[in-house]
């Protein structure tokens, strides 16, 4: 058992922090934000342990290890003085923003022998979980072939969860390059096959709404790409192609991410109404009832009160007849399981990977082939689609 500090009590952590605090591995969870009223309410609205006066503050006390909440491009940084304070690291996506970055998260996992996780919600995405199946099976003969879509359209929730995130100046943070933000995709993908990405050519979409967002002018990562798409070279030979969307005509309640994936042997399709299966020796298998996610318990949950009603289904949809949910302590029955009922078996996945001193699904390595991809092909988009290579630091180890 073990006690966690929760970094950054925005909207998101809220619904992970319910979880650590009810699970029988964690035995208290204490919070820090920026701002302190967000950390004494989540503190009160989760009856939680207490509230750290900031980071530093946190890394000196004695609680085991961190989830790390904060803005995205500063999840590097935090994760690396988390390790060095001799703590074990819960991070929110992605991994981090530069190369330089990801490696040094990597060094300190190898000289601390910490536990560090992505929460990549796509590893446990139902296509994907099905997906890993049906390769373990054989059924999709040679892989050759994948495509991971996360399209989210701005207008669904995000200018109220940039607004809320970041302040009077949000619309600088707000363009935060789609390619940098790869994981929904890449990590659908990679969850369930076997390989890496070794090349992309990438290409962005130049913004123009007008509105100040994806703005270069007024951007702090100076983007104007809302949209962009790359083409991966893997490992093995094969290719993957992802989609990062931010202005785009999606329907409301529909699921931002999806999968399929081609074989010699088999293919695996998702669309927005439907998850079927092809092979040469029958028809069409439809396998949506398998994948749809269940509804859990939550839409009234004090937690979601400042959440925009649009993001409310990230928060609180139930697991799929496809997840295995044997392993799941009891205490989280009824509890709020967004992003296609990945959240419970995350939190889980982490907790054991510390109790049980074993490397988490989502570790430092599969995070980085799951991350840089993504760094690598904004690069490639904003020098016109040049085909670049991506560095890669290899398997977990003891991992062949």
């Amino acid at each position: 058992m073990f006690s966690i500090g929760i970094v950054g009590a925005g909207q998101f952590a809220g619904a992970f922090a319910k979880l650590f605090n009810a699970h029988p591995g964690v035995s208290r969870v204490t919070v820090t934000d920026l701002l302190p009223e967000r950390s004494a309410n989540l503190v009160g609205e989760l009856g939680l342990a207490g509230v750290a006066e900031d980071f530093d503050a946190m890394l000196a006390s004695d609680v085991d290890a961190v989830a790390v909440f904060t803005q995205r491009w500063t999840h590097g940084p935090l994760v690396v003085r988390a390790l060095r304070a001799g703590k074990h690291v819960y991070s929110a996506v992605p991994m981090a923003f530069t190369v330089e970055e990801i490696g040094a998260i990597i060094d300190a996992v190898k000289e601390t022998g910490l536990t560090y996780m992505m929460g990549e919600t796509s590893f446990y995405h139902p296509a994907t979980v099905l997906a890993r199946q049906k390769a373990a099976e054989g059924a999709f003969g040679r892989l050759f072939y994948a495509e991971g879509d996360y399209v989210h359209d701005m207008d669904h929730g995000f200018y109220a969860a940039y607004q809320y995130s970041g302040g009077p100046e949000w619309k600088r943070t707000a363009s935060f390059p789609p390619l940098k933000y790869p994981t929904h995709a890449i990590g659908g993908v990679l969850g369930a096959w076997n390989t890496h990405a070794v090349s992309v050519s990438a290409v962005g979409v130049h913004d123009q709404r007008g509105d100040g967002v994806f703005d270069a002018a007024v951007s702090m990562f100076a983007n104007d790409f809302s949209n962009a798409t790359a083409l991966f070279e893997t490992a093995d030979g094969g290719s993957m192609r992802t989609n990062e969307f931010r202005r785009v005509g999606l329907a409301n309640n529909v699921p931002e991410s999806r999968f399929t994936f081609y074989g010699t042997e088999g293919i695996l399709e998702q669309s927005a109404l439907a998850t079927v299966w092809h092979d040469r020796s029958g028809p069409l298998n439809d396998l949506t009832d398998l994948v749809r996610p269940g509804w859990a318990s939550g839409a009234d949950d004090p937690v979601l009160a400042g959440v925009d009603p649009k993001l409310h289904d990230s928060f609180i949809s139930g697991h799929a007849p496809v997840h295995d949910t044997s392993a799941l302590p009891v205490e989280f029955k009824g509890l709020g399981n967004g992003h296609m009922g990945s959240h419970q078996l995350l939190v889980h996945d982490f907790v054991s990977a510390v109790n049980d001193r074993r490397l988490p699904s989502v570790n430092a390595w599969v995070a980085a082939r799951y991350t840089l991809p993504g760094v690598v092909a904004h690069e490639s988009a904003l020098r016109g689609g040049e085909r670049l290579r991506i560095e890669d630091f290899g398997d977990a180890p003891g991992v062949a």
